[in-house]
């Protein structure tokens, strides 16, 4: 007897037939590309590429969002938790010089590896490319958990660092490949939401953890809710953004030389070598000392071969230039980085200010905190509410960074003597331009390129976000101890800089530079005031230069997708 094909099997046949046809017409589509290497204009094709794409729903998208919420949500966790530990961590290492360190290792390896992740998640499965750069940021939080010298702390961030690299890209592809375009940015607005509420337990946990456990729990702490997050992710099928190969030793031959690792052997240096320049000119060594100039003389010509690396590498480079040659693409990169840049440096100094200057305790300087991070958690989700109804993203960047310079100008004038109502008040401005710009970066990528390039895109965006951010991090690092050691001569003579530097930040070692009762303890509270504003001075001016590169983000509007897909 003639077997008869089932009409379950026949629909199965006639669905792969489908697929293998998508995926040779946007294989054709990407080798017809103009010579930038990205379609400037939505075509037939995308529209098609949008239908035939299988979404899921129900349990299975709850489980997958779930997943990566809830390790985003230890991503900036761990950003933020830090900030409240650190004045103790400078204190029980004796390294207040080395605070930019803690964010600029974690930062510059992120970065370092950051534009790589969009290959990968390119090539390989974006679930388990995901997975493996999630098991490198927990490896990276137990090693800080277990440091013995800031050194191995420092190790520690660069480890998490790495692995965070890929959490955030990958976050978004995953988001990208399981809803519709039109409702990404209701998506991506929850789950930046869901960041932001890591954002805001960071230092109200830092704090907490610090004072009444140890400050190595504000690393143990993601250990546990990690593997959580990593068991769900691990039982559900992600559909894939784009069709790609089965995972074999082969597919890594072919796609290992795609991966540019020279060009991060080359970047990785480079940024080092500036950043240890930044540190060391003006502290241990005069800016005109044969080492300083040496680094950056080696910074310098390494990032010359890198870039000459990059071009010849064309669109396989670590940073394709034909990608950044793309205005929207760099225009909210750098709107992007200003917004990191101010979160980062705004993160890192105000509960220094709280703790040093104002004496609250750990657990205190985290809920002091509070106003910034629930004012930004409210224009994030607000954000995210009112773009896909407005359906323009470029005034929500450049109203977000007008408002963040001011709130950064105003927190600019912190002293001894400022009133609650004050503090709270311009943390409640900072953090709302913040959130009203946060994700404005990310969507505009989105609508800019095609579904292929789209990956590469967010990469690097959020390549140039964790390279600014490592760099003025360690720029205000710079200003701060300078400033500081210029400062206590000024206004308390008697308290030698060196000494301030080896007693770290928290409010019983700065109290301890001076005799109790000594009049010139204002003197050295003085001088922590004087020397954080400057490095606010700083953030209120690269805010000024994120708002002036949100002007060529595009003029796009973001409903015309929805508008296509209900006549269509």
């Amino acid at each position: 007897m003639v077997p008869t094909a089932r009409k379950g099997d026949v629909e199965a046949q006639h669905g792969d037939e489908e697929k293998i046809e998508l995926a040779a017409k946007v294989e054709e589509r990407a080798e017809g590309l103009g010579s930038n290497g990205i379609d400037d204009a939505p075509t037939e094709l995308s529209e098609k590429e949008e239908e035939s794409h299988e979404y899921i729903t129900g349990l299975k998208l709850l489980a997958v969002l779930g997943s990566v919420t809830l390790s985003g949500f230890l991503l900036f966790l761990d950003r933020t938790i830090i900030g409240t530990a650190i004045p103790s961590i400078t204190t029980h290492f004796h390294s207040l010089p080395d605070i930019g360190w803690y964010m600029a290792a974690y930062e510059l390896a992120s970065a370092s590896l950051q534009p790589l992740t969009g290959r990968m998640l390119t090539s390989y499965s974006n679930k388990w490319t995901y997975l493996v750069f999630f098991a490198i940021f927990e490896l990276g939080c137990l090693v800080c958990g277990l440091a013995i010298s800031s050194s191995m702390l420092i190790g520690g961030r660069a480890i998490a660092g790495l692995g965070a690299s890929g959490l955030l890209t990958g976050a978004i592809t995953i988001i990208a490949g399981v809803v519709p375009l039109r409702k990404r940015p209701l998506y991506t607005g929850i789950y930046f939401g869901v960041l932001e509420i890591g954002t805001l337990c960071g230092p109200l946990i830092g704090g907490a953890l610090t004072e009444y456990a140890s400050w190595r729990w504000c690393f143990y702490i993601n250990l546990p809710i990690g593997a959580v997050a990593a068991v769900f992710l691990t039982l559900v099928d992600v559909p894939e953004l784009t069709a790609k190969e089965r995972f074999t030793p082969s597919l890594v031959r072919e796609t290992l030389p795609e991966l540019d690792l020279l060009g991060f052997a080359l970047f990785a240096p480079a940024a080092i070598m500036f950043l240890l320049a930044l540190q060391l000119g003006g502290t241990s060594y005069g800016w005109s000392s044969s080492v300083v100039v040496g680094l950056f003389c080696g910074a310098g010509a390494t990032a010359i071969a890198f870039l000459w690396w990059e071009k010849h590498m064309g669109d396989r480079a670590m940073i394709p230039f034909s990608l950044a040659k793309q205005c929207i693409v760099w225009c909210s990169a750098l709107n992007g980085a200003a917004l990191i840049v101010t979160i980062f440096v705004d993160g890192q100094y105000i509960p220094i200010y709280f703790q040093s200057v104002l004496g609250y305790k750990p657990a205190m300087s985290g809920v002091n905190t509070l106003p910034v991070h629930l004012s930004q958690m409210t224009a994030i989700l607000l954000s995210g509410f009112l773009i896909p109804r407005v359906g323009y993203y470029l005034p929500f960047a450049a109203v977000g960074l007008a408002v963040s310079a001011i709130g950064n100008g105003l927190m600019s004038t912190f002293s001894p003597t400022t009133k609650t109502g004050m503090w709270i008040g311009y943390q409640i401005i900072l953090g709302f331009g913040r959130g009203l710009a946060l994700q404005t970066g990310i969507i505009a990528v989105q609508n800019a390129l095609p579904p292929q390039k789209i990956p590469v895109g967010i990469a690097f965006v959020i390549f140039c976000q964790n390279l600014a951010g490592a760099i003025f991090i360690q720029v205000g690092n710079a200003i701060f101890t300078r400033s500081l050691a210029s400062e206590l001569r000024a206004h308390a003579p008697s308290v030698s800089p060196e000494a301030a530097f080896h007693a770290g930040a928290s409010p019983s070692a700065v109290r301890a530079l001076v005799p109790k009762g000594s009049p010139e303890l204002d003197g050295v509270l003085q001088a922590f005031a004087n020397s954080i504003d400057k490095v606010f001075y700083m953030a209120a001016a690269i805010c000024l230069g994120g708002m002036l590169c949100a002007m060529g983000m595009g003029w796009v509007d973001t409903r015309k997708d929805k508008k296509a897909s209900e006549t269509g």
